[in-house]
């Protein structure tokens, strides 16, 4: 960051696979060890944890329901969940997630259960 600051649109970032659906990634470790952002979409994710990374998820759109821990969450726009490192979270139905990681995840901090 030469400036101190980055622009990135998100209608130009290429979609990836991971355990929750697919995720575009507009800021991530390579950017800045702060903080990842993320806009995932979920309709069946896998279950997982982070042992380093702390994850907020924002509903944008959709609904379904988020198991946290032993939990179940439902979900529609607007609802806002953290989750703490170590704690096994999965998503399903079909929504969309803003997913904020701090600090930044690491490539090998999704361990699937």
């Amino acid at each position: 960051m030469p400036k101190g600051y980055f622009v990135r649109r998100l209608s130009e970032i290429k979609g990836v696979p991971c355990p929750c659906g697919t995720s575009y990634r507009p800021i991530t470790r390579e950017d800045t060890p702060v903080l990842n952002l993320h806009v995932t979409e979920i309709t069946d994710s896998q279950r997982h944890y982070h042992k380093g990374c702390t994850e907020i998820y924002y509903i944008l759109e959709g609904s379904g329901v988020l198991e946290v821990g032993d939990d179940r969450v439902d979900l529609t726009p607007g609802t806002v969940i953290l989750i703490e490192p170590g704690t096994a979270h999965r998503g399903y139905g079909d929504f969309k997630a803003l997913i904020v990681g701090v600090p930044a995840m690491k490539a090998d901090d999704e361990h699937i259960i």
